[in-house]
């Protein structure tokens, strides 16, 4: 069974659905995309990878296991999203310590919150891409959409029961980590007030966006 490589494409939080983020996976030699809810615990340990120059004050659990792991020479090789049961994907962590490869269940926001800090690649099988793969248009192309989507849900673990079909409606009209301008009346003072604030906070997500609107102003100067 053939493996297909995945890198991420976003993170958004679901305006419809309270506390629901919607991590988007993108098939690396293809189009199809691999949606998954996650919580926003999990939304913010992947938000903290993804945006290098944001330090917490203090480690989170991801962050840990990978000082632990460096410390005694464990190396995160891949991880592997292996199986799709009942909405519920089952993720794999191959480790290597030694010479010897170990396989570790994980749930999969974890498991990519690891390989994030690790540098590790991401794969899954071609029957899980065939069976929970989808397209999404480009938001210039938000008016020419003439595919159908399953209501299937596919969520990262047991505990999140939110119906996918919402938040795939959100990413159809909207481009992945963007939000809308939410900062615009802020000035440039008030914005890095802010992010240093959410950082002590520990909103990683929301501190992702203000560095975001950072950036952008930055760029048009």
């Amino acid at each position: 069974m053939s493996l297909v490589k995945l890198t991420i494409k976003g993170i958004s939080y679901s305006h419809t659905q309270n506390g629901a983020y919607a991590l988007i996976l993108n098939e690396v030699d293809g189009e199809r995309k691999l949606p998954i809810v996650i919580g926003a615990f999990e939304a913010q340990a992947i938000a903290i990878a993804i945006e290098e120059d944001l330090k917490p004050p203090r480690p989170l659990t991801h962050d840990l296991f990978k000082t632990f792991c460096d410390r005694f020479d464990i190396v995160v090789k891949q991880v592997i999203i292996h199986k799709l049961v009942d909405g519920v994907f089952f993720s794999s962590i191959i480790c290597e310590r030694d010479g010897i490869e170990e396989i570790i269940d994980a749930r999969t926001s974890d498991a990519i919150s690891l390989a994030l800090r690790f540098d590790a690649p991401i794969f899954t099988y071609q029957n899980i891409l065939d069976k929970a793969g989808i397209y999404l248009r480009e938001q210039e192309e938000a008016d020419a959409k003439d595919e159908d989507y399953d209501d299937e849900d596919f969520n990262d673990d047991d505990d999140n029961d939110e119906e996918l079909s919402d938040v795939i409606d959100e990413f159809l009209n909207i481009a992945p980590i963007e939000k809308g301008n939410e900062f615009a009346d802020y000035s440039l003072q008030e914005l890095n007030d802010m992010l240093e604030m959410a950082v002590m906070n520990e909103d990683y997500e929301k501190a992702a966006r203000l560095r975001d609107e950072l950036s952008k102003r930055n760029l048009s100067k």
